[in-house]
């Protein structure tokens, strides 16, 4: 029988309000619930039900027959047959009405006793690593003259352990190569590295690195990589049709500015798990009220297709939370979670009522009993429960309707002045000034939320035991316990989310700093400390340098949650800066380089490889950095383009991410789709990747824009081969690769001289001849890699 509880005793009635009260909530209460009450008419609960509406109480305990919930269900008139095919209502299943009629017939009984099972977690479970707070170990002492950097006794002891030491350090070439692409995703021009070469001075390197972290291209890197943990797309989902979201964008420039700003990361977390619950709107700006609730997108980005009525019932709200639950895991928590939903975890201590007390903690602003459509927009203020996921923008939405008033008063003047045709183009230059409405994709507590029951085996039809907000009880502190209150005095939210924020920020959590030094270090040297950045359970690979991980979470903290000075400690080391040369007494004693006994050669990602052919090619659009994303062109044989802006080419950032149409370029060299979240980027080396840099109309105009700039910044072929060596590769040719290049391009003009006959003049087939030149560089290996 649906809901009946495994746990019942006889004592116990045989159905309760703890079976019925997600049944009405299933079918009844979008008619007659908090939103709405239609007959005036509330069947949220036992009390609601017999206060009853306009027609008297909705049942009469003890006499089924008599009751008038039951003879609406019976005569077809509840749900009203008109609105069976809304959104969100359906009719009752005849198991339904019948266990609706046996609680009715038995008194409606109520019980209070708790029906969340108690959780039996062993001291080995509890011993686990991830599973305590990061211990403080104190770096190891050496014999080694002097270690500058703690991270390197970490990493030099257990070299020393199988014999090692460190490789060669990396010569300062490589290191200003390698330290550009890493913190902004581009290659450093010519006279960088030049200018870098020539600074004798200790603090060379040290002044490299704040001056990259200070480039507004190190947020566009480093934001991209927390975009992928958001699951971060311009686009719904669903099918075929994956409506664009108009608003998303302002999430992406969020992550983007916040990591310029090198916002501390507990603050970081805090804003997109509970901006909402920050500041009473009133008692900050509008600019910190729109930053808190556009943070709040980190748990919006995921495919959401509820907008369309043919959709958006509540297995498919289910879908869209699970997916928002597993974002948030896998990114903060570092935890699989999901499996949870249908039964307790098979590896790590977590029950599945842990997962249901998650998302009890989220139900605030993700109730699929109250839903939000992401598509509505629109409310007279911030102070009310809003329908609706997209909310106006504080301070902003004003000035937009000031702005749109002046338009519709010009042109109301011009029109009463001389008529729409003699102002026919004054009226369409004024109309070409409208700006889109402003909005927010945003999470939105509404402060009622409806009660969360366990799913049996994760089906919405079987509800088990109620349960409570709360974290996973192998995470819990008694001196950190989690207890959720309203942010302010009548505050209409529930705080759950805050409360977690603020539990998640802890600088002791056992998971939080950990999941995100060990990313940081990921980003720096191709492998995690734990190598499964999204699963440090049971399940999970064991950390490599565990002391280290613990050593960097607590110097997180330490230093103020600051991502910056991470990156600072990190690339300063030894560790970092050495060469990625090997042996084969290495390559025997650290096949894998687990011990970080040399740096990994590293292939750029797809942003990296796209943005550096704009880049050097001398087309990159920096002018215009953040707003809405550009366009892409969808050809019918498939393949995806993004068109050349008046100004070249913007970052890949900010390239438009439709699901569906993610530009081929991109896709070839491993951008993945987000479903939900991507922790770890697939690297494939596959023939599409060679081949689409050798037959790709945009790279062949790219190496065109590339010949053209060698031309007009040197007049000879000796200069312009130079040129585009330290351009693409940042350094110069060697004798022989010169002697070779000049060979190469002389015979290359030949072939172009032959071709284009007597049309062709000497410079253009030079400049043909260039462009096959700067094509093939594209294609070489130490253009796509970094030492």
């Amino acid at each position: 029988m649906l809901g009946l509880h495994l746990t019942i005793a006889a004592k116990h009635p045989v159905v309760s309000q703890h079976d019925i009260v997600p049944l009405m909530q299933l079918r009844c209460t979008v008619c007659h619930g908090l939103r709405k009450q239609e007959a005036k008419l509330d069947l949220r609960t036992r009390e609601s039900m017999l206060r009853g509406g306009k027609s008297g109480p909705a049942f009469v305990p003890g006499k089924p027959d008599e009751s008038l919930i039951l003879k609406k269900i019976h005569e077809g008139k509840m749900p009203p047959r008109r609105k069976v095919v809304t959104v969100s209502i359906k009719p009752m299943e005849p198991r339904e009405i019948a266990l609706l009629s046996q609680w009715i017939e038995l008194g409606a009984p109520v019980t209070n006793l708790p029906l969340e099972k108690s959780q039996s977690i062993s001291e080995e479970d509890r011993d686990f690593w991830a599973f305590n707070p990061p211990k403080d170990p104190s770096p190891p002492k050496l014999k080694k003259p002097h270690i500058g950097n703690p991270i390197d006794a970490f990493t030099l002891r257990s070299l020393k352990t199988k014999g090692l030491d460190f490789s060669v350090m990396a010569n300062r070439q490589t290191l200003i190569r390698r330290a550009t692409f890493n913190l902004t995703g581009l290659p450093p021009t010519p006279e960088e590295v030049q200018g870098f070469l020539q600074d004798n001075s200790p603090e060379a390197y040290a002044k490299l690195i704040d001056r990259l972290l200070s480039s507004p291209r190190y947020g566009e890197r480093w934001g991209r990589y927390w975009l992928d943990l958001a699951g971060y797309s311009d686009s719904d989902g669903g099918q075929d049709s994956d409506r664009i979201r108009d608003h998303a964008w302002r999430y992406r420039d969020y992550v983007i500015r916040s990591f310029n700003k090198d916002k501390p990361y507990d603050r970081f977390l805090i804003e997109q798990l509970a901006g909402d619950e920050l500041a009473k709107p009133g008692t900050t700006t509008d600019e910190v009220l729109a930053e808190n609730l556009i943070a709040t997108g980190f748990l919006r980005m995921s495919s959401d297709y509820t907008f369309a009525n043919i959709t958006g019932f509540v297995p498919d709200r289910i879908e869209v939370i699970d997916r928002e639950m597993e974002v948030l895991s896998s990114t903060v928590l570092g935890l699989t979670m999901k499996c949870a939903k249908c039964h307790d975890h098979k590896f790590d201590p977590i029950a599945q009522e842990d997962y249901y007390r998650l998302l009890a903690i989220f139900k605030g602003a993700y109730d699929e009993h109250d839903w939000m459509r992401p598509r509505d927009g629109g409310g007279p203020s911030y102070t009310v429960p809003w329908p609706t996921r997209l909310l106006p923008m504080p301070g902003i939405h004003a000035k937009w309707k000031i702005h749109e008033k002046e338009i519709n008063q010009a042109i109301a003047k011009l029109k009463a002045d001389g008529g729409e045709k003699k102002n026919k183009d004054a009226i369409e230059q004024l109309q070409s000034k409208r700006q889109p409405e402003p909005y927010i994709r945003a999470l939105w507590d509404r402060g009622e939320p409806s009660p969360q029951y366990a799913l049996i085996r994760g089906n919405y039809l079987r509800p088990g035991a109620l349960v409570q907000a709360g974290i996973p009880a192998i995470l819990s502190n008694p001196k950190k316990t989690y207890s959720p209150k309203p942010p302010w005095p009548k505050a209409k939210k529930s705080g759950r989310r805050l409360a977690f924020a603020q539990w998640v920020a802890q600088p002791n959590h056992p998971l939080t700093t950990r999941v995100m030094v060990n990313r940081i270090w990921k980003h720096h040297f191709g492998n995690g400390i734990v190598s499964t950045l999204d699963d440090f359970g049971n399940a999970g690979a064991r950390p490599t340098h565990p002391d280290l991980l613990d050593w960097l979470a607590t110097e997180f903290s330490r230093r103020k949650w600051s991502i910056k000075a991470m990156h600072q400690l990190i690339m300063t080391s030894e560790t970092y800066r050495q060469s990625s040369t090997t042996n084969p007494r290495r390559k025997e004693l650290d096949p894998e380089n687990k011990l970080f006994s040399r740096m990994n050669l590293h292939r750029l990602n797809a942003e990296s490889l796209r943005d550096s052919l704009i880049h050097v090619a001398g087309q990159l659009n920096e002018k215009n950095r953040g707003g809405k994303p550009d366009g892409i062109n969808a050809r019918k044989n498939g393949l995806i383009t993004v068109p050349r802006g008046p100004n070249g080419w913007r970052r890949s950032v900010y390239v438009l991410q439709r699901r569906t149409q993610i530009p081929t370029l991109l896709t070839t060299f491993d951008l993945p789709r987000m479903e939900p979240n991507c922790v770890k980027r697939p690297e494939s080396t596959v023939a599409p990747q060679a081949l689409h840099l050798l037959n790709d109309a945009t790279v062949n105009q790219l190496a065109s824009h590339f010949a053209r700039r060698l031309i007009k910044e040197s007049s000879s072929t000796s200069g312009q081969l130079t040129r585009a060596y330290w351009l693409a590769l940042s350094r110069a040719p060697t004798h022989e690769e010169l002697q070779l290049d000049r060979s190469a391009l002389k015979q290359l003009s030949a072939q172009w001289k032959k071709e284009l006959g007597d049309q062709g003049t000497v410079e253009a087939i030079h400049e043909k001849a260039l462009t096959n030149y700067c094509r093939a560089l594209f294609n070489s290996s130490e253009f796509q890699y970094v030492d």
